[in-house]
């Protein structure tokens, strides 16, 4: 068992790939041999391409705050005029429909959590083509993701409650980079940077739901959590390295997350949610407190 980064990446680097010590992993602590631990991934990857394809063809939440917006993307995109390149505005798109289903109450793979479900399908679905990852690839991407998503998870937090937006987005784009390094044929010791470099940009973010739902600004920062994704791993692919330890960071976040105070960890009192539109929609949707 691996307890931070520097051991993942060491245990990676003596089995081959960060992909093999985390199935290692898998069979130890749940007993099941290797092809059932692989199927039960290949499920999580058809729901994810199940809410991406559902959320671009178009949803609604109940509230109506959000919605329709990843088929605008799409559209855009089609379009052919836009300013960014189409890889990352895809990833984007992806992100988008995902959270979109999930805020309509459609059935979603939390990675780490629903209310960041979009980024690592985001980025994942967007690269699958430019890749060209089959179906296999796609599964090696999702333990690579989920290796590095259970150190950040053991020795910071991946809550929003517990440790604001940082814990959730922020962990869920780390995660997606590591990952995205990883298909590209980067070095564990890239994947580790791409974490780094992610956690370091989305330190701080609060979690602000406005009414108390997992909607805004939550679909949205999803959106711009795969786009970070993908800078990231382009950086660390690029050879850039993170001055400070990438065990080191991911502390930071977790001492931040911990001094942050409580009206920034999805309570809902700061932040958007206290605004007056915020207020607004709250009022809206549920009235006047008993």
């Amino acid at each position: 068992m691996f307890q931070n980064v520097s051991e993942l990446v060491e245990q990676a680097n003596q089995l081959g790939s960060v992909f093999e010590v985390m199935i290692a992993l898998e069979m130890e602590t749940t007993r099941m041999p290797r092809t059932e631990i692989l199927k039960k991934m290949e499920q999580q990857l058809t729901v994810m391409e199940n809410a991406v394809e559902k959320g671009v063809n178009g949803v609604s939440s109940a509230t109506g705050l959000t919605g329709g917006d990843a088929t605008k993307l799409k559209e855009y995109i089609e379009r052919g005029n836009f300013l960014s390149g189409e890889t990352i505005l895809t990833a984007v798109r992806n992100a988008v429909a995902t959270n979109e289903v999930n805020a309509a109450m459609g059935l979603v793979c939390a990675t780490p959590t629903a209310g960041s479900a979009g980024v690592v399908p985001g980025v994942l679905f967007a690269a699958k083509d430019r890749l060209n990852m089959n179906r296999e690839a796609m599964v090696r991407f999702l333990f690579t993701a989920g290796a590095f998503g259970l150190v950040i998870a053991n020795n910071a937090s991946i809550s929003g409650a517990e440790g604001g937006c940082q814990a959730e987005i922020g962990s869920a784009s780390a995660i997606a980079s590591a990952a995205l390094v990883d298909a590209s044929g980067g070095t564990p010791e890239m994947c580790s940077a791409a974490i780094a470099m992610t956690l370091k940009n989305m330190m701080g973010l609060i979690c602000d739901p406005v009414a108390g739902l997992v909607e805004v600004p939550c679909v949205k920062r999803n959106a711009l959590g795969a786009a970070q994704a993908m800078i990231s791993a382009d950086m660390a692919l690029a050879g850039i390295t993170s001055v400070i330890p990438t065990d080191e960071v991911i502390e930071a976040m977790y001492k931040v997350g911990r001094q942050m105070p409580s009206i920034f960890k999805e309570t809902a009192e700061g932040g958007l949610a206290d605004t007056p539109t915020g207020r607004e929609i709250k009022m809206r949707i549920f009235g006047n407190p008993a």
